[in-house]
């Protein structure tokens, strides 16, 4: 199992210097990865009295994670990981560029973790559609790995043309592993047509999950593909309970076949706490906490 951490955007926001510490104290607290999540837009709450309260609001801190991790990958040599970024609100060959030129900075240390997106705010003023964004979501990875993987690609779909043309630079070895978040059916059949793995957020540790896995894992194997390659991530937090109960989810998760875990602690959905403390200071001594509690278990 690989143990990474989100950072925590919204609470240390984003400076350089703030950046450089937490990724530095992951390191040396023994995590592989970083993962940032991503929105482009923010609403403004005061012209939507309605907006749920859980939802993201233009109050919130996200930087664009290509531009973060491309920082970062000169400052560590952690992995990365976007959790996810919303592929449809995005042009598909500019993305395949950015995630190529962002594997050869961080030598291959990268996930792609992509999803659907819920927000029709932020595809309107993307100038994109959301009612397709599931179906044209499937072809954009079908795209961008024939981009990944050749110097020319020539592509007719029904969202994409691309004539004998190429980007430059390639990703190393041709690829970049892309992971899908998300719930619904359908997700779980992309993961088992396209998908290296499966950001899964909403269970908690019990038999809603393992009844998921093992969809993904029979979905995998009538695609003709080995359900045993691909991986599965899960999101946890220090917000609640003690260092024992910590150990026993991580130990539910290795039973089950997870291969990441991602310490979330800003997460305050899907049964996950966040911690009390906002402060970069109060992320780090999370860190350092899971960490300690759970590292010989991996």
């Amino acid at each position: 199992m690989q143990l990474g951490a989100m950072i925590p955007q919204n609470d240390i926001h984003g400076s350089a210097a703030a950046l450089r510490s937490f990724a530095a104290a992951a390191e040396e607290y023994g995590y592989r990865y970083l993962l940032a999540a991503d929105h482009v837009l923010g609403v403004n709450v005061a012209s939507r009295p309605d907006w749920p309260r859980d939802r993201n609001t233009s109050a919130d801190f996200f930087h664009d994670p290509f531009v973060m991790f491309g920082f970062l990958s000169g400052v560590t040599k952690l992995g990365f990981a976007t959790g996810v970024l919303i592929l449809a609100q995005r042009q598909t060959v500019l993305v395949a560029k950015q995630a190529a030129s962002l594997a050869v900075l961080c030598e291959g240390r990268f996930r792609f973790g992509v999803g659907v997106g819920w927000n029709p705010v932020e595809f309107t003023g993307l100038n994109e559609n959301f009612h397709n964004r599931g179906r044209r979501s499937e072809e954009q990875v079908e795209v961008m790995q024939a981009l990944w993987a050749a110097p020319h690609v020539d592509f007719t779909g029904t969202y994409h043309r691309i004539e004998d043309a190429g980007i430059n630079p390639l990703p190393p070895g041709g690829r970049v592993p892309v992971w899908f978040g998300g719930h619904h059916e359908n997700t779980l059949k992309r993961i088992a047509r396209y998908g290296d793995g499966w950001m899964m957020l909403a269970h908690p540790a019990g038999a809603e999950a393992l009844a998921q896995f093992d969809t993904l894992r029979r979905l995998t194997e009538a695609a003709g593909r080995d359900p045993a390659a691909l991986g599965i991530e899960i999101w946890t937090s220090t917000g609640a309970g003690t260092e024992k109960d910590w150990r026993e989810e991580l130990l539910f998760w290795k039973r089950a076949g997870v291969t990441h875990v991602t310490v979330a602690s800003t997460h305050g959905r899907g049964g996950h706490a966040r911690i009390a403390g906002r402060g970069l200071a109060d992320h780090i001594e999370a860190l350092r906490r899971y960490q300690a509690a759970v590292g010989d278990l991996l």
